[in-house]
């Protein structure tokens, strides 16, 4: 069986020999390791080939680029007809960092209702399947609606956290009416990624419950994620939201949303819930796990010891799937993700001659 299609096996339920192991494509570099890993049955998990494009027609997007200490800077000007918005972004490997997001004050807010409101979806199916041919088997590639509507405001590009908090209690119609302009547009959205090659898709994720709060997740976060899981069950498609927060609080309301599974689940002691919590708060949910970065930094015996531990206390492991979606020290990666294949390997054979 091919890493691909072991994890897909997971995903639908069905049961396998083992669990599968998969990381992120950002967290491993391609190499003599890496392609070992692979033969032993890694997964690639393939999130930057996206199944829709989007354009906003009437903004005007420039960009300037300085070097400034060594550090390449990029400053994205939008311009609309209620006036200019722009981020300030530092080039950072696979990602980039955003030093200004496009909300400075509230004059801003018309600027970008309007560039939310502006924005156009079309599907790019053709790149997204012929990615995935290319690549083979070794890979399973994951298709995205972009942040949940009242995230996009917090972990977008639109406002930081501290800006969001303030507007929030001195702002809140205005920050409403961006909400429900991005809630319409990801209802655009929905469709086009069920009708995708995907077979799964996430749906937002990095929610902070001590920023968000019980109250606030129940009213803006479960209808959307249940809007688009109706859509992608009928095309026989799963979605899954990235939760890799503390994650006890929001259990409850989590449990009661038509998700599929709960990506990126990190069990204590890196958050305040164990495994063995986590599937008695979700039976019918896959948990695809990101093993606790804080394990990475001990010894190769414990970092294996801690992956067969994480799943002792477990009745079954049907459904789980053990995962890398956080940086690795760049001395361990090699030692620590063969160690966790080994705990893997080892517990397969434990439960299959007990």
């Amino acid at each position: 069986m091919t890493p691909r299609k072991h994890v897909e096996k997971v995903l639908r339920w069905e049961q396998t020999d083992k669990i599968p192991f998969t990381i992120y494509e950002s967290k491993i570099p391609q190499c003599t390791a890496e392609r070992e890993m692979r033969n032993r049955g890694l997964c690639i998990v393939k999130r930057n080939v996206p199944v829709f494009s989007t354009r906003m027609p009437n903004v005007k997007i420039s960009q300037h680029v300085k070097i400034e200490d060594g550090k390449q800077l990029t400053r994205t000007i939008y311009e609309t007809p209620f006036g200019n918005v722009s981020t300030l972004s530092e080039a950072a490997g696979f990602t980039s960092w955003l030093h200004e997001k496009m909300f400075k004050s509230p004059d801003d807010y018309k600027a970008i209702l309007f560039m939310v409101k502006d924005e156009v979806y079309e599907p790019c199916y053709e790149v997204f399947a012929k990615a995935q041919e290319n690549f083979g088997e070794d890979a399973i590639f994951r298709a995205g609606f972009g942040l949940e509507p009242l995230q996009s405001l917090i972990s977008g590009s639109i406002m930081d956290m501290q800006d969001f908090c303030m507007e929030w209690m001195d702002n809140r119609d205005e920050i409403l009416k961006i909400y429900n302009a991005i809630a319409e547009n990801r209802r655009k959205i929905y469709p086009i990624v069920a009708k995708s090659p995907a077979l799964h898709a996430n749906y937002g994720g990095n929610v902070t419950p001590e920023i968000i709060g019980l109250e606030t997740f129940e009213k803006y976060y479960p209808q959307h994620y249940n809007e688009a899981a109706e859509i992608m069950h009928k095309h026989g498609k799963l979605i899954g939201c990235h939760f890799d927060a503390n994650c006890r609080l929001l259990s409850k309301s989590i449990a009661s949303t038509a998700l599929d599974y709960i990506e990126a689940f990190t069990p204590a002691p890196d958050t305040d819930m164990t495994l063995e919590e986590a599937r008695k708060a979700w039976p019918g949910k896959v948990l695809w796990l990101n093993f606790p970065s804080s394990v990475h930094l001990k010894s190769d015996d414990e970092v294996e010891q801690t992956t067969i531990d994480l799943l002792d206390g477990l009745r079954s492991t049907n459904g789980i799937i053990m995962g890398i979606t956080e940086d690795i020290p760049e001395d361990r990666w090699r030692k620590s993700c063969p160690a966790i294949m080994n705990g893997l390997e080892k517990y397969a054979k434990k439960q299959s001659e007990g």
